[in-house]
């Protein structure tokens, strides 16, 4: 098999793995029955996987393992298996166990391997009879999405698997309400400008690896229409989350605060492409205008800038042509690095070691073959951020020369491109030092797309950084508001929490930094910002439970270290951190 071919079946999926508990003895005490059962069992499991848009892959003995293009859908069908009466489901002599992973896997002749396999095998292994065990990745994917509860079960360390991975127990919640970063309940006020959502785009390609290129044609849709001053467009974490869900779009609308949704699809055949869009007015539910586009995929952005003036000449016919024109931008004439660079985009949303791992593999590869395309180097950067504010580092002294060079390079090419400036700014401040640049660079971006929520997000925490919380909490409230909905408010909350914790709100910062540590339990930023909060308001055991939890994700941490992770420009600051951080318990 040639490299091309490997890389083909490549994808991103979510992995179920089922077995039946005591499989040996029931064997031993009733072959015939077992067997029968297990049949039923198959044709169950398989018939469930279909409702839930899934593929059965291998089958061995009593184990089948089943595919996912979304984590939710992988989520939503083990639930429905375990919750069946025994009179319609398995029958009281069989107790399925299943496991469920996230992660990147290899297809031979129609069968499933690699790591990911592995971990959903190995979580399916330590489940209860009738239990579900799923990893911290399906957990960060679906949590407040769907009505179950997570058990925190711990970092374990499984059978041939050299990371180890924080596991949870799943079950129904009888009394779930979505988790406000998916889905808040209130209905936000509309702006006083023309406001749209752009859902994710359906892939009609048949080919589940195609996922991320919908994506991709929905994200440059919602740049393009970022740029324009006189509207508000709701960032693209926000309006994704409604993947795989059966929402009515007035309902979105109240959510995200817009007065229009724009949905579509695209189909890639060879080297042909075929967009559809449709645009919703969301307080009527009305069809304000629908069209087709084809042509070559040599073409295909074009055929975005024809789906963007399009949605603008419908909303917002008094903006001139001539913004129209301007908003028109190809962030690379090379199709190969703007395909890598969509995979990269995708890993990088994951927000896991082995999504940051592909999403610079993807970027890289990107820079590779368009060594001009700007986005790129600046979203390599972005990686390098995300792995610092992760603890991932491998090499602190090399990713710092790394990112400097990736960061320049993007500003360098990038002078037009509020992506690549502002993951270029956050990048300078956060991994590299350079406080002024980072932000001369966010104020450029924002300049250039007012719209963008990554900016004034970046741009949030460089005022913290920077001592200046008033202004930092103004910018992370335009932030929240662009992406109300968004699976990353994690980070946004964090920021909150370390804003108000410099302002000296310590139970303010608290509050916030316990809310980003609900929606990421790994994530070190809040979970420092909960240690010292606590330890300074006054509530010293919450302080060290949290600094447990920053122990057992990153023991080797010490206050003697702490400069490298907590880059305050203000020694003040820093100085409070780390008083907060010692009477919370972490050694010198």
């Amino acid at each position: 098999m040639s490299d091309q071919e490997t890389k083909s079946e490549r994808r991103l999926a979510a992995i179920m793995v089922t077995d039946i508990a005591g499989y040996s003895s029931l064997m031993q005490s009733d072959e015939a029955g077992t067997f029968v059962a297990l049949g039923t069992m198959r044709r169950i499991v398989e018939k469930h996987v279909r409702q839930h848009r899934g593929r059965i892959a291998n089958t061995a003995g009593d184990s089948i393992l089943a595919e996912f293009t979304s984590a939710v859908e992988a989520v939503d069908c083990a639930l429905d298996l375990q919750s069946m009466p025994p009179e319609q489901g398995l029958g009281t002599e069989l107790r399925a166990r299943i496991g469920i992973h996230l992660g990147d896997v290899l297809e031979r002749n129609g069968d499933l391997f690699g790591t990911a396999v592995n971990i959903a095998a190995r979580l399916e292994a330590i489940a209860e009879p009738g239990g579900i065990v799923v990893s911290s990745a399906i957990r960060d994917a679906t949590a407040g999405r769907l009505p179950a509860s997570f058990a925190d079960l711990g970092v374990r360390t499984l059978k041939n698997i050299e990371e180890p991975v924080r596991v949870y127990a799943l079950s129904p919640a009888s009394d779930f309400t979505p988790a406000k970063a998916h889905g808040p309940k209130e209905t936000l006020p509309l702006p006083n400008k023309p406001s749209i959502a752009v859902l994710p785009f359906d892939d009609l390609s048949g080919n589940r690896d195609q996922e991320y290129f919908a994506d991709g044609i929905a994200e440059e849709i919602i740049t393009a229409l970022s740029r324009f001053r006189g509207l508000f467009v709701i960032a693209r974490n926000s309006s994704f989350a409604y993947r795989g869900r059966a929402v009515d779009v007035k309902q979105i609308g109240r959510e995200l605060g817009v007065r229009y949704v724009l949905e579509g699809s695209v189909r890639k055949a060879g080297s042909k492409v075929r967009i559809t869009g449709q645009l919703i007015d969301a307080s009527t539910g009305a069809h304000l205008w629908a069209d087709r586009f084809d042509g070559a995929l040599k073409d295909i952005f074009g055929l975005q800038d024809q789906v963007t003036a399009s949605v603008v000449g419908a909303i917002a016919p008094k903006l001139e042509q001539a913004e129209i024109e301007r908003a028109k931008r190809k962030p690379t004439e090379n199709l190969d690095a703007y395909d890598h660079y969509l995979r990269g985009v995708s890993g990088l949303h994951q927000w896991t070691r082995e999504g940051n791992e592909n999403a610079l593999s993807g970027f890289y590869r990107a820079i590779e073959l368009d060594p001009n395309f700007a986005s790129a180097y600046g979203m390599a950067a972005r990686s390098y951020s995300q792995r610092r504010a992760s603890g991932w580092v491998k090499d602190r002294q090399w990713e710092i020369i790394e990112t400097e060079r990736l960061a320049r390079l993007a500003t360098d090419l990038g002078r037009d491109d509020a992506i690549a400036l502002c993951t270029a700014g956050i990048a300078l401040q956060f991994v590299v030092g350079q406080a002024d640049e980072g932000e001369a660079l966010i104020q450029r971006a924002l300049a250039l797309n007012p719209n963008l929520a990554w900016a004034w997000f970046f741009g949030g925490w460089i005022k913290v950084w920077h001592g200046e919380p008033e202004v930092a909490i103004e910018r992370l409230g335009r932030a929240l508001r662009l992406s109300p909905n968004d699976p990353h408010s994690f980070g946004m909350q964090s920021a909150m929490a370390a804003a108000h914790f410099i302002a000296g709100r310590y139970a303010e910062a608290l509050s916030w930094a316990e809310a980003a540590v609900r929606e990421k339990p790994d994530f070190l930023l809040p979970l420092y910002m909960m240690a010292a909060s606590a330890a300074l308001a006054g509530q010293q055991a919450a302080a060290e439970k949290a600094m447990a939890r920053v122990r057992m994700i990153d023991p080797n941490l010490r206050l003697s270290t702490l400069d490298s992770f907590l880059p305050f420009r203000r020694v003040e600051y820093f100085t409070k951190m780390a008083e907060g951080l010692r009477l919370a318990g972490l050694p010198e």
